[in-house]
């Protein structure tokens, strides 16, 4: 991302952008530019205590001032019930958050810049100060507020007595009490101890959600420091004791040569880069030590649903294939009774088994996993997992699935939570009850049948094979025949026993999409022209027609008002990656076609480079001017604008040397991309 030059942006401006910084642990640091914490998820210390999960905000913020010629100046911002206070936003001049977020302040006389830095796998924060230019030394002021609590939670003035003990006279230690955990500060300046409470701060983005944004946090005291021109301080808080020098070459040296990880291309252009970049704050380390996938920041636990989503435009686009093969394997390891597991919670507790779709995003993943690595060993390996997830949603299991006498997949019932991902509920109350036979859950299906086929054959199981691909080929026709609906022109979104779903859902783009799409040739660009004439915005794809009379259009108001857009109108950036592939499918990957697609990825591939600061939210609204919402960092939106943009605008897809010709092959049936501006 480019920097920031703040001058011209009002505070509310200010506000609107939030940065993100992680530790591939799970834990991460993020705020608004202006440092004021907006939300209760915002923190400079939010450490993940069982990685990935079981997060705590630990150091909410700091409140820096600074003192030229003996006048105080605040570089500090937050808001209180009746004020903004203090206003260091009136001297941010500056902000980029490349390699990490940096800021620079400045008054009459002087100019410093701010640095954040977490560490690498550890629980570590680096704050450090630079007086950049000034005629005169300088004294910087220090204040770290902490709020030692859960991510969903918040903090109240208590009257249990929080000490920090001195270690050494820069290595401080605050002890964990029966509801806090132990705290480490150090830094290279002066501390005075003068513990107290700040009351009162306020979380807008918390109040305008209907949950309670009010919170107090304590102080230890303040950290002094001097500063002569061109020298740098520093403040360090971990959730370890802390060795400053150390802490400080490790810094130096993870952040030296920082930049985009590796992708195929020799000049990759900005947004390659930047949704590089994005894409490898998802990737983090689990307790167990396995490299997993994170859903969104700032405040989702790891899905397995994301994950197999999310896993080739992750991992596989972006080279790194040897964690793709131990996600994979971590994945295959869970597998139970056909499903895996679709939720990690926060709390660190077993996982969850309640997404039908799960397992064969799993097959498809594998097949992608293949495909740009040509690793057969690997694959065979998962093809035993891959074959006992097809025998089992044939046959029957957990959360009502079962295929049906012409062998369409069936999968939850009432009572049961949802089982697909448009999974809100309200009051226990499924928003979108889509029970029965959903569109995307039968595409994938036949997608994964095909896969198993082709895998059975490649590792000489002709037998299995065979029966895999005759079974696909009935798939195929009960799905042309009982989804099609010849009124609307597309596909319904769900098959019941008795009655179809017509509403108009972006479910059925996966029927073009995946690499072996279920619908027949001659309804592709029909659905597409649907899609795209009541479904596509310029921020992503909607969940519901505007036509609908359930539509919301605005993902805005209290809990419940959100709950009911979630997957009521809402438009989703991840949309776009298959809406593209299918797109790119049927108008062939000449030039205006793929210029076309480019067209259709860039207000997501703008909001990364503004408002995102360096990320794409999980939704925006369905309505103009399609405001963001939900997650302000989102891996499955990352993950399928950077799939879509390297395969499909760029070209970047391998040459599939290794799986069979047949694999993802669908001749063009239109010329004409012009048809969908």
């Amino acid at each position: 991302m480019e920097t920031l030059n703040l001058l011209a942006l009002s505070l509310d401006a200010q506000l609107s952008r939030e940065w993100l910084a992680v530790n591939h642990l799970g834990g991460y640091a993020a705020s608004t530019l202006p440092s004021c914490n907006t939300r209760k998820y915002h923190g400079l210390l939010v450490a993940a205590m069982c990685p990935p999960v079981r997060r705590m905000v630990l150091l909410s913020r700091v409140e820096e001032t600074v003192f030229y010629d003996g006048w105080p100046h605040a570089l500090a911002c937050n808001e209180y019930p009746d004020a903004v206070f203090p206003q260091g936003y009136r001297l941010l001049r500056a902000f980029s958050n490349e390699p990490f977020p940096r800021w620079a302040y400045q008054n009459e006389g002087w100019t410093l810049e701010k640095q954040l830095r977490l560490l690498k796998g550890e629980n570590t924060l680096v704050l450090s100060y630079t007086l950049m230019g000034s005629a005169k030394p300088v004294e910087l002021e220090v204040r770290p507020l902490l709020a030692l609590r859960g991510i969903h939670e918040l903090m109240y003035q208590w009257n249990a007595p929080l000490v920090p003990q001195n270690l050494t006279p820069s290595h401080h230690h605050i002890p964990a009490t029966h509801s806090t955990p132990e705290v480490f500060f150090a830094h290279d300046g002066k501390f005075l101890g003068e513990g107290y409470w700040y009351l009162n701060t306020i979380y807008r983005r918390e109040k305008e959600r209907g949950y309670s944004g009010l919170e107090d946090l304590w102080s230890p005291g303040v950290v002094r420091f001097t500063l002569a021109p061109g020298q740098t301080v520093n403040f360090v808080c971990s959730t370890d004791p802390i060795d400053l020098p150390t802490v400080l070459d490790k810094a130096d040296l993870q952040f030296a040569h920082s930049c985009a990880p590796a992708v195929d291309g020799e000049k990759p252009d900005f947004a390659l880069q930047a949704l590089s970049l994005a894409a490898d704050q998802f990737v983090v380390t689990n307790r167990e030590g396995r490299s997993t996938l994170m859903s969104g920041y700032p405040w989702s636990a790891p899905s397995g649903r994301d994950a197999m989503i999310d896993l080739p435009g992750l991992l596989l686009v972006t080279g790194k294939l040897s964690i793709a093969k131990g996600v994979l394997e971590y994945f295959a390891s869970l597998a139970s009774r056909g499903l895996m597991p679709s939720e990690f919670p926060t709390d660190g507790t077993a996982p969850l088994y309640r997404g039908a779709d799960v397992s064969l995003w799993f097959v498809n993943a594998v097949r992608e996993y293949l495909r740009y690595s040509g690793d057969d060993q690997t694959t065979k390996k998962l093809f035993d997992v891959i074959d006992a997830i097809l025998s089992a949603y044939q046959r029957g299991t957990s959360l009502g699935i079962r295929a049906d006498a012409d062998g369409l997949l069936s999968a939850g019932a009432p009572g049961l939570a949802p089982a697909t991902w448009m999974n809100a509920e309200v009051d226990a109350a499924a928003v979108t009850p889509r029970h029965g036979r959903t569109v995307e859950l039968n595409a994938l299906w036949y997608n994964a049948l095909r896969i198993g086929s082709d895998l059975a054959r490649r590792f000489h199981q002709p037998v299995r094979s065979e029966e895999l691909y005759l079974f696909a080929n009935r798939v195929r026709a009960a799905f042309n025949r009982r989804f099609w609906n010849e009124t609307t022109g597309c596909c319904f979104d769900v098959i019941g026993e008795q009655t179809a779903d017509a509403s108009i859902r972006p479910n059925q783009i996966f029927a073009i999409s995946l690499p072996y799409p279920v619908l027949n040739i001659d309804r592709h660009v029909a659905v597409l022209n649907k899609v795209r004439d009541q479904l596509l915005t310029p921020m992503g794809v909607r969940t519901l027609s505007p036509k609908d009379p359930n539509y919301h259009g605005r993902y805005d108001g209290g809990i419940l008002a959100r709950d009911r857009a979630y997957h009521q109108g809402s438009a989703y950036p991840w949309l776009l990656g298959p809406f593209v592939s299918a797109f790119v499918r049927v108008y062939g990957r000449g030039q205006p076609t793929r210029d076309r697609a480019l067209a259709m990825l860039r207000g997501p591939l703008e909001h990364l480079r503004g408002l995102g600061v360096g990320q794409i939210h999980e939704l925006f609204d369905g309505e103009s001017p399609h405001a963001p919402g939900g997650l302000t960092s989102s891996a499955r939106s990352v993950a399928e604008i950077l799939r879509a943009y390297a395969e499909d605008v760029l070209d970047l897809s391998p040459v599939d040397a290794t799986t069979p010709a047949a694999i993802g092959a669908t001749p063009t049936i239109a010329a004409e991309p012009a048809r969908l501006e």
